[in-house]
Parts: structure tokens; C-alpha cells; sequence
């Protein structure tokens, strides 16, 4: 965990997705985080935790449902939501944090 606590902790905002591989709202999350990512490039950093193989992160951030993304910055939680989202959605809710 401490290494998460590294990546959080960065200047660079990290998106974290929290996700469950039978989710079919977080299969459809992957491509717009892809394209996010891509559209961003070093604006942003996404970083991907399975709920199941990670329980105790799911648990640690209260993740009651998946998909959740959680943006920080600093160690600092900026935003959090619960769902999925169309890419220019997901854009305008993070702008103003990158």
C-alpha cells in the first residue's frame, strides 16, 4: 500500500478506477479511461484496482459500488464518483482538477 500512497501523493493528478473484472459498466469505462489517457497524455495518470483482488484498498476508500473513480492529487482527494461515464462527461467533471 505504500507504494499507492507514493502514486497519490504526486503532483500529476491519478485517477484511480476502482473496478471488478465481472462489472459490465467498468468493461465499458476501459475505453474511455484509454481515450482519456490518450486525449490528457501527462495531464493525468490512471491507475486501474480490482475491488477482488485488492479488498483491502476497496475497503480502505469505502468502495461500495464499481465502478468509482477517485481523483487525487497530492495525496489529496479531489473528486469522487460512482458509475459510468461518456468521455466528454467524465472530462468536463475532472478539468478543473488537471
Amino acid at each position: 500500500m505504500s507504494n499507492f500512497k507514493d502514486i497519490i501523493n504526486q503532483e500529476t493528478p491519478v485517477l484511480v478506477d476502482f473496478f471488478a473484472t465481472w462489472c459490465g459498466p467498468c468493461k465499458m469505462m476501459q475505453p474511455v479511461l484509454d481515450q482519456l489517457k490518450e486525449d490528457w497524455g501527462n495531464k493525468i495518470r490512471v491507475l486501474k484496482i480490482d475491488v477482488d483482488k485488492n479488498p483491502k484498498a476497496a475497503a480502505q476508500f469505502g468502495i461500495r459500488g464499481v465502478p468509482t473513480l477517485i481523483l487525487f492529487k497530492k495525496g489529496e482527494m479531489l473528486w469522487r464518483e460512482s458509475g459510468a461515464f461518456p468521455l466528454n462527461s467524465l472530462k468536463n467533471k475532472l478539468e478543473r482538477f488537471v
